[in-house]
Order: C-alpha cells, then structure tokens, then sequence
C-alpha cells in the first residue's frame, strides 16, 4: 500500500485525503470558483493546511453534460496553474485529473506527481504507455461512454462483477507495461444512476479482492443531493457520511472538495481502528 511520489514514498495504511481544485467554468459545484491566481492559490493553501495529501487539478469538466473542449484549451488552463503551485509550494503533491495522454505528459513535466484519469484509458490509446514512461502513480476509474454520453451507458448485467472484470484486465496491460502504482476509483456517478451508486457503496468492499489502494470521489455528488433532496452547497453532511462508510470498506483516499472534514473522518477512523 505505499505509492512513489517524486521519490516520496507515501504509505497508505493510513488513509489520505485528495483536494479538488476545478479550473473550469462549469463543474457541477465549484464551477468558476477557481479561475485567478489569487483565488488558486488561497484554495490550495487552505487545502494543505486542513490536511490534504494530495491536490488534483482539473481543466476539464467531467459533469455529466458537460462542454467538451480542445487538448489545447485543456493546456492552457492547466499548465501555467502546475507553474504556479510548484513553485509557490515547492512540496505539494499535485494530481493531474485528465484522460488525455499528452495533457499527462506535459503536466508531469511541469511538476506534476501524479494521473488520475476517468476514462481508465479509454478515451486515449496512449495513455497507458505515456503513464509508463512517466513512471507516476496512476489513478484507474472505472466508467463507460464519456462524460457526454454516460448517462445513457448504465447498463449492466452483473454490475460488480463487469467492475471487477475492468480493473483486471487493465491492470494487467498496466503491469506488462511496468506501471507500478496503480489506484482503482470505481467511478459513483460515471454510467452508474443513483441506485446503482448506492448498490456499489453497499459493497466497497468486494474490490478490496484486487488488493490495489481504493479512491472514491462522492463528494457533494447528486447521490446525495437528490437522495435528500437538496442542493450541491447543502450536501456536506451526506458526503461526510459516505466518506466515512467508504473509510470503514477499506477506502485509502478519499477525493474530496471539503478536506477539514473528510480529514477529521480520517482521524477519527483511525481512532476507532486502533
């Protein structure tokens, strides 16, 4: 359960909280939030002072819906922000929340540590061989269709057994290729509707049979908020629970935009753990 970041071995025993930091307009909850500078750089510090481990940045919206946009926009947006936070916070640790394999390269280059893909590959060829040579950890989600299309892409016959199938033989190709830190997000909300969401919540546990480290990103998600019929900006009491039974399912990053909360679950975890 330890992964290499940049050289820093980082053990996942105890579990690890994963800030978002969205750069785009239209994300479901913090959409435009994060558009200057100063606003950046706020967020990340107040971030890493809550607790986050890791920061993962992202140029573009994976909302279902949501505006497709150019490799080149994605560039824009993202690469001078990787400038910005290494060099104002030399030791971060920034993930990259992209599915295009030159978007990878390029951010890595500009100090990135780490992928974190929603398409597992599937939406670039190039991917798997371009996280290969980088030699970072990556994050392995599982969805199908695209973001445009996925709504419509949930049907299954066998839910967690197609889930399980997924992550087997993609990790396969990964490890002939030498990836050596793999971490596997069963993707809630990607070709999955809310009972479906709530059926793979129920048994978290049954993936930990591919013994690789676990993310889930729930946060504020619309399982939540049409479950308790509310908005996004009121759903922080449900996704600190679900982070908690994703914690107690053997979770060991939970992927969040509230990080003093969900590193106060952790901590608490911890001490009914021991």
């Amino acid at each position: 359960m330890n992964i290499n970041c940049k050289g820093q071995l980082l053990d996942l025993k105890t579990p690890k909280v994963m800030g978002i930091l969205n750069l785009t307009p239209d994300s479901f909850f913090d959409g435009g939030e994060y558009l200057t500078e100063k606003n950046i750089l706020l967020q990340t510090e107040k971030m890493l002072h809550e607790g986050a481990t890791f920061v993962d940045v992202g140029a573009y919206s994976s909302r279902p819906d949501a505006q497709h946009i150019s490799e080149e926009e994605e560039l824009k947006r993202i690469v001078p922000i990787i400038n910005l936070l290494v060099k104002k916070f030399p030791e971060i640790i920034l993930s990259i929340d992209t599915f295009r394999s030159k978007v990878a390269k390029e951010t890595v280059e500009a100090g990135a540590a780490m992928i974190n893909d929603i398409s597992g590959g599937s939406l670039d060829e190039k991917m798997f061989t371009t996280v290969a040579k980088l030699q970072v950890p990556y994050i392995l989600m599982h969805m199908k269709g695209t973001p445009q299309t996925m709504k419509t892409e949930n049907h299954y016959q066998h839910m967690l057994q197609e889930i399980v199938l997924y992550f087997s033989e993609k990790v396969k190709q990964l490890r002939e290729l030498k990836v050596n830190d793999v971490i596997i997000d069963p993707g809630f909300g990607f070709a999955k509707n809310t009972p479906q969401n709530f059926e793979l919540m129920n048994h978290l546990s049954f993936l930990n049979s591919l013994d690789l480290p676990m993310l889930v990103g729930i946060s504020r998600k619309s399982m939540i908020y049409k479950s308790l019929n509310i908005q996004p900006q009121e759903a922080l009491n449900g996704t600190t629970f679900l982070n908690t039974v994703s914690l107690l399912a053997g979770v060991k990053i939970l992927r969040v935009h509230d990080v003093k909360e969900a590193a106060e679950c952790v901590e608490l975890y911890q001490q009914l753990k021991n």
